[in-house]
């Protein structure tokens, strides 16, 4: 009777937990709940710290807090950091160690290759064609290797003169066309008392922007994938020419005597100011041009790009202009984070954040879009320039190898100082230049050919 017992009480327990499971079964979380309770955590590196630079990082915090808000329990934790620092020391520390941030910005061309090669970079081709996105942006050249795409732009960028309308009318010039006519226009703003040119180079990577426009001027863009191969050299007759005209730049005093002791952050402040009359830099320094910081020049800040070169091998209608600016994602996320991420970007690339970045930082879009009203008319200035460009072309530093670039910084700070002349300064980047390609091993779909430029 106990057995049968025990076997009845063993029984019905055994039963009412197949009753249990089948009610779990036939009750199954939805979605949300499942979603709800999952704990998914990012970071993600940004260098949106300067006051200018607000605007985009404003952008950049709607988008993340959109994207949790979506996903219950999912965190994406922002940390900001300075950019140089970010990209010359921490990020390439971090890829050493294989573990960089799950979502970072990063540099297209040279940076991301060597991330590739790496393996520290997750293939974002599939998920940019699960989103139906990869055939709208403008370019993703420069984060594609071997076919495959690692980064998505996050906006572009060109590089000219900006000037001062107010200077310009005061002494009667004209945008000029021509090295003579720059050369010349130069001279009368400095006999007026205005410093020609702005340049705060105690950041080495700023005075490298007028000298690459000058330098292509004199070789061609070519000549600097070239520089990969032995094909070229620094100390080739054409590319001396490009560090003698820009040394000629320093001589005649067309730079502020204290450029080398200034940062970035007071290169715009020249111009604002009054004291510069132009300032060579890129499009992402437009905002406080247009802004309630540019004060009584607000709307009086114009745009030409550099005037051509006699008898210079480059392009003499083209300008540095590229997508290169953009986020990278870890190889080490987790198929979870994976989703989380293309959450991510498909709120933070699509027409209206583009359009939004557009209207408020004034980023160039770096995604495909027709409806440019009540475009800013700096801006407008801008995008025209751009247009009429015979072609466009990547920056250097998307070219040859971080260890020549760190050496070309210090050879421009030692023209702009008169430590060295563009022949010495010329050898030393080639000495760079030399040992950069003897350790360098070239990675499947890397190739030193240039790629196809963009011609309009």
């Amino acid at each position: 009777m106990k057995k049968s017992l025990i076997l009845i009480a063993v029984l019905v327990a055994f039963m009412t937990n197949v009753a249990a499971c089948s009610t779990n079964k036939s009750q199954p979380l939805n979605e949300h709940e499942t979603n709800k309770y999952k704990e998914i955590s990012l970071t993600l590196r940004h260098t949106q710290i300067k006051e200018s630079s607000q605007p985009r990082l404003r952008v950049l915090e709607d988008v993340v807090a959109k994207t949790m808000a979506e996903n219950a329990g999912v965190t994406i934790k922002l940390e900001g950091i300075d950019e140089i620092v970010n990209r010359d020391t921490k990020l390439k520390q971090e890829m050493a160690a294989g573990n960089p941030p799950d979502i970072f910005e990063v540099f297209g061309g040279t940076d991301i290759k060597l991330y590739v090669k790496a393996n520290r970079m997750l293939d974002l081709t599939p998920i940019l064609e699960e989103l139906n996105l990869t055939d709208k942006f403008e370019s993703l050249a420069e984060f594609t290797i071997d076919g495959k795409v690692y980064g998505v732009p996050y906006g572009g960028y060109s590089e000219g003169i900006f000037y001062n309308k107010k200077i310009f009318n005061e002494l009667g010039l004209k945008i000029p066309k021509t090295w003579d006519e720059l050369i010349e226009t130069s001279e009368t703003i400095k006999r007026s008392g205005y410093v020609p040119f702005g340049l705060a180079a105690k950041d080495a990577w700023v005075s490298g922007m007028m000298w690459n426009t000058i330098m292509e001027r004199h070789v061609g863009i070519d000549a600097f994938y070239k520089l990969l191969t032995g094909e070229t050299k620094w100390t080739d007759p054409n590319f001396i020419k490009g560090f003698e005209a820009y040394a000629e730049f320093v001589k005649r005093g067309y730079f502020p005597p204290s450029a080398l002791g200034s940062s970035y952050s007071l290169q715009g402040g020249q111009l604002l100011r009054g004291k510069a009359a132009m300032v060579f830099t890129g499009t992402w320094d437009a905002n406080p041009f247009t802004s309630k910081d540019a004060g009584s020049l607000q709307g009086q800040i114009g745009f030409f790009s550099f005037p051509s070169i006699p008898n210079g091998l480059g392009d003499q209608k083209s300008i540095n202009a590229s997508y290169s600016n953009g986020f990278g994602f870890s190889s080490n996320l987790s198929a979870e984070q994976i989703e989380v991420v293309k959450m991510f970007i498909a709120n933070y690339f699509n027409e209206d954040v583009q359009k939004r970045a557009f209207n408020e930082d004034k980023l160039l879009p770096s995604m495909k879009f027709t409806d440019t009203s009540d475009m800013d008319p700096l801006m407008d200035e801008i995008v025209t320039v751009i247009s009429q460009a015979s072609s466009t072309w990547p920056a250097f530093d998307a070219i040859v190898q971080p260890s020549v670039t760190a050496e070309i910084g210090i050879g421009l700070q030692e023209l702009i100082g008169n430590i060295h002349t563009p022949q010495q300064v010329a050898e030393k980047i080639q000495a760079a230049q030399n040992k950069a390609n003897a350790v360098q091993v070239k990675p499947a779909g890397l190739s030193t050919v240039p790629p196809v430029i963009e011609s309009k």
